[in-house]
């Protein structure tokens, strides 16, 4: 037997939607989970091989805030994909938004579930070569969005030293940072 979906109920729609989940374990208990139900997300590391360096976005993060941590973490770009989209095209409709950056091709670099005991979030992960001559507009993110992002360049040798000592702290820019230094690592040299 396995654990199975009795009911559930809504206690908030807005920006994400929250839900209280009624669940019969295997073994017949009856047990209640709270779940954020945000949908797929993607997230993607623009790089320029040439110059080495590699865009990523800095915005105030309110649940920071309520944890006690920075206002804001140094991130890849990154959103939520719309229905129907393809996460590659997302991805680049991201990074255009966001870094102002456009983007020809992203590599897949897999997916995940970043917090699954909370969420039902699955992030597809991408890396992204560009050029200087991409950049074709200021980034920032959407106004209606209230987004307000400041765009930075930042040497690739730079985020490796920060995933090092631990101070790379968007698990999301991690992973990306790390798979790139594995798949080329003579960027980071």
């Amino acid at each position: 037997m396995t654990t199975t979906i009795i009911d559930a109920r809504t206690v908030h729609d807005g920006f994400t939607c929250y839900r209280v989940f009624r669940l019969r374990t295997p073994d017949g208990q009856v047990i209640l989970r709270e779940v954020e139900d945000h949908g797929p997300a993607v997230a993607v590391l623009p790089y320029d091989p040439e110059r080495r360096i590699a865009l990523l976005v800095r915005q105030m993060r309110p649940p920071l805030l309520v944890a006690g941590g920075p206002e804001a973490l140094t991130e890849v770009p990154a959103g939520l994909l719309e229905d129907g989209e393809d996460p590659a095209a997302c991805a680049a409709r991201e990074a255009l938004e966001e870094a102002g950056v456009r983007l020809d091709r992203a590599e897949p670099a897999g997916a995940a579930y970043p917090m699954p005991g909370l969420s039902t979030e699955k992030v597809h992960l991408f890396l992204a070569p560009f050029h200087a001559a991409d950049r074709i507009a200021a980034g920032g993110g959407l106004a209606e969005e209230h987004e307000d992002i400041t765009v930075l360049e930042v040497p690739l040798a730079e985020l490796a030293a920060q995933a090092d000592a631990g101070t790379l702290l968007d698990m999301k820019t991690l992973v990306l940072v790390q798979t790139l230094r594995l798949r080329r690592p003579e960027l980071f040299a």
